[in-house]
């Protein structure tokens, strides 16, 4: 039986760090650095994805534009074409959107709005319990 990302959610929680499209870089970078996380969803009002901000951003912005961008808001360097998914997809399929598109978090949109986020650590433990399962119940079978 396919694992799909509800199961994730369920275990971790669907807790996600988000932030205005206004808040400034380093505003932003202290948050990554205080939560000791690698990337924010940058949300609307409504609590749409409006973009994601990950720590390759912000190297970006400041190799791109110098130090002086983290007085920028954050819409100004965020990812604005931001790949989701839904509860139902498997881990599998996640895994090849993350691989395809080289990215390491996938926010979880339900009826429009973010429900949730995954990231390449999450897919790994997923994926470590679901062969350590599979060789549990290997082991029974040869056992009888």
């Amino acid at each position: 039986m396919a694992i799909i990302v509800k199961n994730m959610l369920d275990a971790k929680g669907r807790d996600v760090v988000t932030v205005g499209p206004d808040r400034t870089l380093l505003e932003v970078a202290e948050i990554l650095n205080q939560k000791k996380i690698g990337a924010v969803v940058v949300t609307s009002m409504e609590g749409r994805i409006a973009g994601i901000f990950t720590e390759r951003d912000l190297v970006r912005a400041i190799a791109g534009k110098g130090p002086g961008v983290l007085d920028q808001p954050v819409k100004s360097a965020m990812t604005t074409n931001v790949h989701r998914c839904k509860e139902e997809t498997t881990v599998d399929e996640l895994m090849g959107i993350m691989t395809g598109g080289r990215f390491r978090h996938v926010p979880i949109e339900k009826d429009g709005k973010l429900d949730g986020i995954v990231s390449i650590g999450d897919v790994v433990k997923s994926r470590i319990r679901e062969v350590e399962l599979e060789a549990e119940q290997m082991k029974a079978y040869i056992a009888g």
